[in-house]
């Protein structure tokens, strides 16, 4: 899918550019991870806790308040340990026992409120891909085809002789990567499978759900926007495939449904992101409406069970 003349994959490559060079936000511009190593050397094996997509209530040094039925407040456990009895002897001390009538200060103590759930935030993704792993292996059959306006991956073979069943699953995990040349090979890549599939693409759907999903599982708006054009691209490229998609609702749209108001209000402002098809709200609705047009009958029902906002673009 090309939008005025430049792919999804090189969209990606200008808006870290132009974060860079024109916002001068270069902090999140280009993404690094520690573990990749030189581009002769293979990215460090990841520790096997750190799972794409994974969260944790809370950090392990960080204490959550516990909700006390009595108050109906969330109130952080009290760390001040009680007096021992068998500590305290009778008639010790400089001044002896003493006692007082007088009401001491109550100092008011803070109850925190409840602990957010952090639906929103953005949750780890190691650079731990299957295409990262065949790719510094040498297993895949790309190349990077350098050009004056934009670059091109060199197919080593034809792609229609590929083995989808095997390359494109390898393909589709690689769409959370964030880090270049990774992505722009994950990500052209599948458009060119998509593009000359036809009916190989089919019978691979199953096999695409899981890296569909921890894509999305990981919440980051740069990633969901590319597995959301990924998704638009594959349902317009054979025939039944929008339907065979619809058994698999359950694992696709929470996060639809959770990012689906994800639109800036800026009054009178301009959202450039529109032009560039880079807003979220704006993106989950067209996939939305395209899965319910080529998903057959069973497509809105199934859709507005898990998005209870969608409303239909085939029945109104």
């Amino acid at each position: 899918m090309v939008q005025g003349g430049i792919s999804a994959a090189m969209s990606n490559i200008q808006a870290d550019w132009a974060a860079m060079k024109i916002t001068r936000t270069s902090d999140v511009a280009y993404t690094k991870h520690p573990e990749t190593n030189s581009c002769f050397d293979v990215t460090t094996a990841v520790a096997p806790g750190r799972r794409a997509g994974g969260h944790s209530m809370a950090a392990p040094d960080m204490a959550l308040p516990e909700y006390n039925k009595a108050t109906t407040q969330y109130q952080f456990k009290s760390t001040v340990k009680p007096l021992d009895a068998a500590s305290l002897k009778p008639h010790t001390g400089n001044g002896g026992m003493t006692s007082s009538l007088a009401c001491g200060v109550k100092h008011s103590v803070a109850t925190p409120d409840a602990p957010v759930c952090g639906a929103f935030k953005q949750r780890p993704n190691p650079p731990n891909t299957e295409f990262r792993r065949f790719y510094e292996r040498g297993d895949l059959p790309i190349q990077i085809e350098h050009r004056g306006v934009h670059n091109r991956i060199g197919w080593k073979v034809d792609i229609e002789k590929l083995d989808y069943h095997h390359y494109l699953p390898i393909f589709f995990d690689g769409l959370r990567e964030k880090e270049e040349p990774y992505r722009f090979l994950a990500v052209q890549g599948v458009f060119d499978m998509l593009e000359h599939g036809g009916s190989k693409i089919l019978p691979v759907i199953p096999q695409l759900i899981i890296p569909i999903k921890t894509a999305l599982n990981t919440r980051d708006y740069q990633v969901i926007g590319t597995v959301l054009k990924i998704l638009q691209q594959m349902v317009v490229s054979g025939e039944m495939i929008g339907e065979a998609l619809v058994p698999y609702y359950r694992q696709i749209l929470p996060i639809f449904n959770i990012f689906k108001n994800c639109n800036k209000n800026l009054g009178d402002g301009i959202d450039y992101a529109q032009q560039k098809r880079m807003t979220l709200g704006d993106l989950i609705v067209e996939t939305l409406e395209m899965f319910e047009t080529h998903g057959g009958e069973d497509a809105f029902i199934n859709i507005k069970y898990m998005i209870p906002t969608y409303e239909s673009c085939v029945l109104n």
